[in-house]
């Protein structure tokens, strides 16, 4: 159990009974996270655009999703510090103040290396977003945070299902992306002034992380749900950068519905998400794990075999279903295997999604260059292949007597309290 509970978790618990509170400061977390998924949902679709607004490769216009990488990275080195120096609220609103500035950077940027340099920005400042709620829901709901964490990403999901379908629109307008992604900065300032005027803050790293634990050795277990992360994070930017240009040149659709079609994905992760938030309490992670790949390389199937659009989007829905759980549930499992630890340990997640995020565009981009990026997807399965792999060694390790540390593995049923 993460040592150091916020008050809605500590006053959360029964006697060997967790629960999900939805209080105010889980609400703002959620709400947060979810700005922060309509513009990173939204930009992917972004990138095949940019690609044929810039006349460069595929292997080139990867360079984004490298860029993305390559600002989790920069933010894995930074985020603890930072948080321990200025605190976790305010950290997380520098993110969002961060997302503004780029936003704006990317209304003049037209040439690849500007707009590479704006993806490596925002994603150090998303990565504050992310850390900073992850490590505080982590904190604030205790045994409960996997549920917490599926419906924050679900919050996530949602919101990026409406950020493809809003860029597609006004693609097909003829407006352009850019206003599209510009609704960020609106969301932002409906999120502070929500927060201001509930006098709701995000509560402050919990004394405990400050003690010797902070510094200790981190176990086993953690390290494979690193790994974990690396590959889970490779099958999501995969689909998130590339499937349009798929279904583009595989399923035959316009740029437009293409981008918009790609919502399809966010829509059954928004689906798998809110449900995982009830199922994430009643299943072991790592059996859930696994059936969450299961269902991910059914969906890749049935999208890469698909000529007709109505089939790959589909298709693309059912991936939808299986990535939802991965990340909240590798990302809970990790933070649970650092007690006393959040935010060292979430910034070290940084690095697992920054080598996902850095390596997958790039090798899918250059096989894209190849043999077509319809083809070049073929590489999926093998990334699916090697999470299921992780997924059990890591339930090997979590079956040794360690494995006590870890409450969300086999936790009494919760309750969700609204």
């Amino acid at each position: 159990m993460p040592a150091g509970h916020g008050a809605a978790g500590t006053a959360a618990y029964g006697v060997g009974v967790p629960r999900l509170v939805h209080d105010r400061v889980t609400l703002l977390l959620y709400a947060q996270l979810g700005v922060w998924g309509f513009f990173l949902y939204g930009f992917g679709p972004v990138v095949p655009l940019l690609r044929d607004e810039q006349g460069v490769s595929a292997a080139l216009a990867s360079l984004h999703g490298t860029g993305l990488a390559a600002g989790v990275l920069i933010a894995g080195f930074v985020f603890s510090p930072l948080s321990r120096r200025i605190g976790r609220g305010a950290t997380i609103w520098t993110g969002m103040a961060g997302v503004v500035l780029v936003i704006g950077m990317l209304w003049v940027a037209r040439p690849l290396p500007l707009t590479v340099t704006a993806a490596v920005l925002v994603s150090v400042f998303g990565s504050f977003i992310v850390n900073g709620v992850n490590a505080a829901l982590s904190d604030h709901q205790g045994p409960a945070a996997p549920a917490a964490l599926s419906e924050a990403n679900a919050t996530a999901a949602f919101t990026g299902v409406v950020a493809p379908l809003v860029v597609g629109a006004f693609v097909a307008a003829g407006l352009g992306w850019r206003p599209a992604l510009s609704l960020v900065v609106l969301l932002i300032l409906g999120v502070l002034l929500l927060g201001t005027l509930l006098r709701v803050s995000v509560p402050a790293r919990p004394t405990p992380a400050d003690g010797p634990a902070a510094g200790g050795r981190l176990s086993r277990a953690y390290w494979i749900t690193l790994v974990l992360l690396a590959a889970t994070s490779s099958i999501e930017v995969c689909f998130s950068l590339w499937s349009v240009d798929v279904l583009r040149t595989h399923a035959g659709m316009a740029s437009g519905p293409a981008a918009a079609g790609f919502a399809a994905v966010l829509a059954g992760m928004f689906v798998g998400r809110l449900a995982a938030g009830r199922v994430a309490l009643h299943i072991a992670s790592v059996r859930l794990l696994l059936l969450s790949l299961a269902l991910t390389l059914v969906g890749f199937t049935v999208f890469w075999v698909a000529t007709a659009p109505w089939l790959a989007v589909t298709g693309l829905f059912v991936v939808g279903l299986g990535i939802a759980v991965q990340y909240p549930l590798v990302i809970s499992l990790a933070l649970a295997a650092a007690p006393g630890q959040a935010d060292r340990a979430a910034g070290l997640t940084s690095y697992a999604v920054a080598f996902g995020f850095g390596l997958a565009p790039v090798l899918l981009g250059a096989l894209a260059d190849l043999s077509g990026t319809h083809t070049a997807f073929l590489v999926l399965p093998a990334f699916i292949a090697a999470a299921a792999g992780l997924t059990t060694w890591l339930a090997r390790a979590l079956s040794q007597p360690r494995a006590s540390a870890f409450p969300e593995i086999g936790q009494p049923h919760a309750e969700i309290v609204e």
